[in-house]
């Protein structure tokens, strides 16, 4: 946890529609007009510019809404996940160059503790977001205030603000009543919907209303959460910095396919892909497995021929070699394959993660040295050239793949898609 005695506010960077923003930062042409970007497999709307919100919402089914996009002549994405990572560690690393206090909360979130200055906060927030601009290109939201709830609630008002022009600085502002009394309870950070209908049962229906609320009778009907909260939105801090994240406990990947996999290879296959790129994660975070779960599920909504299975790989020894992985992982998927059957999604997990550097000496079947040596040249020849670039040989993109059909090259991270101006 980050150590705020002598951090005097706390701002709250959120990039605007980023996966939209995104797409944008390489394709001036979308500018002014409506973009949506979807979901896996094409399938529902997950990040709208301010345009397209005007008629489109968010989660809105692609084949329900596409005339819709037609007519307003919307630009539709398919998810870019790889861009939008790089984009992201490009927004956080700029961060960096105006505090060390800086908690990544989400791809497109972070929380940075900020120093008093003779510029006032207001002038750092409105430098945080023309730098940002300028070097990534992604237009962002800057809220400052004394606790993180209330670096939301300026954040959130700075976004829907003309006057504001995305940066807010409540910071023992006179203004804070009057930014508390036009929040809806609804939209106060860490209030979830059943506390909403609960407190507006009893007419308190906007954060300063909350705010104000007795600090005992709140513990008492609301746990220690929601006398946080209160006392977050009356400038105590009581939610610090994390600077530096907690160890995952697992990492998780998993789709679903484009087309039904009805044969063994093919799954295999996809299980592969997805035990890379679960791989790739765990090492770049430093971090050795103890066990790994593969999962396959068919169509849920076909009942009458619904089958999932699960198995789990234990080892006594974490690891994270991908060649052994790969191993538990062929183990595993022959265990719970089963033939006629139409396979709709697969995963892995990869659990009981410890520091890569704890491990222990084995006292049976060492590792082959030579597997180190490979693992760390795949990791830094996909780190140079892209994602993918040298994988498994039997990880080889089919038609199960996830279906990506508007897809936008993949700028940054792979040479054969970098932009090129003729």
């Amino acid at each position: 946890m980050g150590n705020l005695k002598d951090t005097a506010a706390i701002a709250l960077v959120d990039c605007n529609n980023f996966y939209v923003s995104s797409e944008r930062a390489f394709n001036p042409k979308l500018a002014g007009i409506p973009v949506v970007v979807l979901s896996n497999n094409d399938g529902c709307v997950i990040s709208r510019s301010n345009e397209a919100k005007a008629f489109i919402p968010m989660g809105a089914p692609l084949f329900q809404y596409e005339k819709v996009l037609e007519e307003n002549e919307a630009e539709i994405f398919s998810s870019n996940y790889e861009l939008y990572g790089d984009m992201s560690d490009r927004v956080m690393n700029s961060l960096q160059s105006f505090t060390p206090e800086v908690e990544i909360y989400s791809i497109d979130e972070a929380f940075l503790g900020l120093q008093e200055t003779q510029k006032g906060f207001d002038y750092i927030g409105k430098e945080i977001q023309e730098k940002i601009f300028k070097w990534t290109n992604i237009p962002v939201g800057v809220g400052i205030a004394e606790t993180k709830t209330l670096a939301k609630i300026a954040n959130r008002i700075a976004k829907k603000s003309d006057k504001a022009k995305g940066v807010l600085d409540l910071y023992k502002s006179p203004y804070q009543d009057i930014a508390l009394d036009r929040t809806a309870i609804g939209d106060v950070w860490g209030i979830g919907r059943a506390s909403i209908k609960k407190l507006e049962t009893i007419n308190i229906k906007t954060a300063l209303q909350f705010r104000d609320a007795d600090l005992r009778w709140v513990k008492k009907n609301f746990t220690v959460v929601g006398g946080r909260t209160l006392l977050e939105l009356r400038g105590v801090r009581c939610l610090p910095l994390e600077l530096e994240p907690p160890p995952k406990e697992s990492i998780t990947c998993s789709r679903s396919f484009g087309e039904l996999v009805t044969e063994y290879k093919p799954l295999q296959m996809a299980m592969s892909c997805y035990l890379m790129n679960a791989v790739e994660k765990m090492r770049h975070h430093r971090l050795a497995a103890r066990s790994l779960t593969v999962f396959i599920e068919t169509n849920k909504f076909q009942l009458d021929s619904f089958y999932a299975n699960s198995y789990t790989y234990k080892s006594a020894y974490p690891t994270d070699n991908l060649f052994e992985l790969q191993h538990w992982a062929s183990e595993s998927i022959k265990k719970i394959y089963r033939e006629n059957f139409a396979y709709k999604k697969a995963g892995v997990i990869l659990s009981g993660l410890i520091l890569s550097e704890s491990t222990t000496a084995r006292l049976y079947e060492q590792p082959n040295p030579k597997h180190e040596r490979l693992n760390k040249a795949i990791d830094e020849i996909n780190k140079k050239f892209g994602k993918g670039t040298v994988h498994l040989a039997i990880a080889h993109m089919g038609k199960w793949q996830m279906k990506r059909e508007r897809m936008s090259p993949r700028y940054t991270t792979r040479l054969d898609e970098i932009m090129k101006i003729h």
